[in-house]
């Protein structure tokens, strides 16, 4: 059974994106890298810029530095998303954060009609707060540092990904090779699989159908909410749905406050987008 696989039998594959924005749906993918790892070894790379739809802002830019100079003669998600399915195949993913890498990846898999991956996905940030323990904290470039891993650029999905991998090899030694997928994945005390990640899945339900056409539309969408501080009949405009494995939630303007506020879908009663 793959979850009682050993850890030194298993191939990784660490991945990064770097997007246009916070949340799918309003933010694209402009950058997918990933680093293919066995026995020690890097055996594969996979890296495209990708052009957005709409142009990047100063702000965005500024995080990743990637330009949207850089990108106007890039493929399409649609041109390049078929190949990078195919590079990851069955193997095992890692990313630092990897439900926001999720979150944009099975909307792409999903509008090209291929099939989600089967198998679960690991977190190098979740792993490493339970075995870096004298990191102040367990931010990528807070660990590079700590390890002295390769620096590379930060937030470009390449280095990021190969920094990835490095860190997960770090956490796999002292673990020791007995450890089996299993056990990786009761340390990081999450389970993360493409499945729960489906967009397809959330429109079956019709307010959260609702809020996706709202998000598309960039319109403001009537929610009625049951939950905390928020509850009752409310106008708030979208801003994304955030995948998490302790709940998906709306982000959100509400109606007269600039801050973005958190609706979680299971306690959205009814959504009506005009």
């Amino acid at each position: 059974m793959l979850l009682d696989t050993p850890w030194p039998e298993l191939t990784f594959v660490s991945f990064d994106i770097e997007a246009t924005g916070p949340y799918p749906l309003e933010g694209e993918i402009c950058e997918i890298a990933a680093i293919k790892w066995e026995g020690g070894q890097v055996i594969g790379e996979f890296q495209t810029l990708i052009k957005p739809l709409y142009p990047m802002t100063d702000f965005i830019i500024g995080i990743h530095g990637i330009t949207n100079e850089m990108v106007a003669t890039a493929p399409s998600i649609g041109e390049k998303i078929s190949e990078f399915r195919d590079f990851i195949g069955g193997d095992i993913l890692v990313a630092h954060h990897s439900p926001f890498d999720m979150g944009f990846l099975a909307l792409e898999f999903e509008r090209a009609r291929l099939p989600l991956p089967e198998e679960p996905v690991l977190c190098s940030s979740l792993i490493s707060r339970k075995i870096i323990t004298e990191a102040e904290n367990h931010k990528l470039q807070t660990l590079i540092k700590v390890l002295n891993l390769n620096q590379g650029t930060a937030h470009r999905a390449l280095d990021d990904a190969k920094a990835c991998i490095e860190l997960l090899n770090k956490c796999l030694e002292r673990l020791g090779e007995d450890k089996t997928l299993r056990d990786l994945i009761d340390l990081q005390e999450k389970q993360l699989y493409w499945k729960n990640f489906s967009i397809e899945y959330l429109l079956k339900n019709e307010s959260t159908r609702a809020i996706l056409n709202a998000i598309e539309k960039k319109k403001p969408v009537v929610i009625v909410y049951q939950g905390g501080s928020l509850k009752g009949e409310r106008q708030v405009t979208p801003k994304g749905i955030v995948r998490s494995p302790d709940g998906d939630f709306l982000a959100a303007l509400d109606e007269g406050d600039p801050q973005v506020k958190r609706f979680y879908l299971g306690k959205i009663k009814s959504a009506v987008c005009y």
